[in-house]
């Protein structure tokens, strides 16, 4: 049996391509960058080949009938939670996908799964659904073998919803819309991976829907109560109930950061919320899917924990360090009055004209630093900004402590909390994501 991947570097997509490489299947992936999604592939590669397609560009039928052969089982794992242009949805979850299946049919594969959505119809409100229903009522029409796989919110270390509903756990406050009384049926990561390699080793004849939930449904809010007891908080989190156009006008607004998981279509299926019978997952599982209680293994917790917190404060954080060098700017041009500004430069050897220009630039300087902060992408933060930063505050602290040496006894603390700051400014640079050029670089080439 050989089996072909559709984007087998997303979240699911990569889940999968381990799994059977893990069990000495011959794979073909797909990827829109091969090479780097070869290079950062922690699975065994011996039996794997890899190439580049990319749905948003609706590759022809005759596209896949050169890479696919009679036999194969078709895994599309290829999706987008959020679209980044105008018909990207349409184009990776439906013509594509219709493009792949049509060539599936012709070549005689023995099996397409197609990966959903619980909910997905054609006639759904979200523009998410209705593309993935589209792709799903065209595969059941098909004269192929085929499973849609309709799962509900998966849960799984690196997963984006994993990662938004445990940072929302943490918080000891949380505002919720219609105070989260929404109904979900979320689903562990491996029951999912499980349940797939079930029906690729069957490779069941006509064709089937199959709901991929948990083992029952459960309200949002006691969602988030359960995942928090397994964090390790002893009390619940006070629930505030959010009127439902606030919510959408604020998941609206976070939709502009292009990070987010929330934006107004992921708000409006989380209000819709949805729910199916389990017993169709059991049955191809042989036993119940894992509950929702049981997510997090107890040797997880505090890396979830820390992880989580770190969702909400490195933000502050941010924010926080980038204030703080705009509101220096603003006390040192012209709050803090300037005579004593000057009087102080001249303590460390600057007078008349060359001290009026050092004030107002410096200040310039500051604000930049500010401003740099919030709007600079991560790449220039790491390899510019965070060590300016830190160089900056170096020279200050030297030059104070050898002209006024006074201010470590200041009760204020104006030196003394350099420290904290430096160690803020060192842990968001810490945080940001390696360069990818790098990594590249490091990265082991394929036998």
């Amino acid at each position: 049996m050989r089996v072909v991947i559709v984007g087998a570097s997303g979240f699911l997509g990569r889940a999968f391509a381990e799994a059977f490489a893990h069990r000495g299947a011959d794979l073909l992936c797909t990827a829109r960058d091969a090479d780097k999604a070869r290079a950062e592939a922690l699975w065994p590669q011996t039996h794997a080949q890899w190439i580049s397609a990319d749905l948003a560009e609706v590759p022809p039928a005759s596209f896949w009938t050169e890479h696919l052969r009679p036999g194969d089982v078709v895994i599309n794992a290829a999706g987008v939670l959020r679209e980044r242009r105008a018909g990207e949805f349409d184009a990776i979850h439906h013509l594509g996908p219709v493009q792949l299946f049509d060539a599936c049919a012709a070549v005689g594969v023995a099996l397409v799964i197609q990966i959903s959505a619980l909910g997905a119809t054609p006639a759904a409100a979200s523009g998410y659904y209705r593309s993935k229903g589209a792709a799903d009522r065209h595969l059941r029409r098909c004269r192929v073998a085929s499973a849609v796989v309709q799962p509900s919110l998966v849960w799984g270390d690196e997963g984006a919803s994993a990662n938004l509903f445990a940072s929302l756990a943490v918080m000891p406050m949380l505002l919720l819309p219609g105070g989260g009384g929404q109904w979900l049926q979320p689903v562990h990561l491996h029951d999912v991976v499980a349940g797939v390699l079930a029906l690729a080793e069957a490779r069941p004849v006509g064709s089937r829907t199959i709901a991929f939930v948990g083992p029952e449904p459960v309200s949002l809010r006691t969602y988030l109560a359960d995942l928090r007891r397994q964090l390790g908080y002893a009390h619940q989190a006070w629930v505030l109930p959010l009127p439902e156009r606030l919510f959408r006008w604020g998941a609206m607004l976070a939709g502009r950061w292009k990070g987010s998981f929330l934006d107004a279509e992921t708000a409006g299926m989380l209000l819709q919320g949805n729910a199916a019978p389990a017993a169709d997952l059991e049955g191809w599982l042989g036993r119940a899917p894992r509950s929702h209680r049981a997510f997090i293994p107890a040797h997880g917790v505090p890396a979830l924990r820390r992880a989580a917190w770190l969702q909400w404060m490195l933000p502050l954080l941010r924010w926080s360090v980038a204030l703080v060098w705009i509101w220096t700017f603003i006390v040192s041009i012209g709050l803090y009055p300037r005579d004593q500004s000057l009087a102080l430069l001249a303590r460390v050897g600057a007078s008349g004209l060359w001290a009026e220009l050092l004030l107002d630039g410096a200040a310039v300087f500051d604000l930049a630093l500010g401003i740099g902060t919030l709007a600079l992408p991560a790449a220039w933060r790491s390899r510019v900004l965070w060590p300016l930063q830190l160089a900056l505050i170096a020279f200050y602290t030297a030059a104070i402590t050898w002209a006024m040496p006074e201010f470590w006894l200041h009760p204020f603390g104006p030196l003394s909390k350099n420290l904290p700051m430096c160690a803020a400014i060192g842990l968001l640079w810490a945080m940001e994501p390696p360069s990818r050029c790098r990594m590249h670089a490091a990265a082991p080439k394929p036998p």
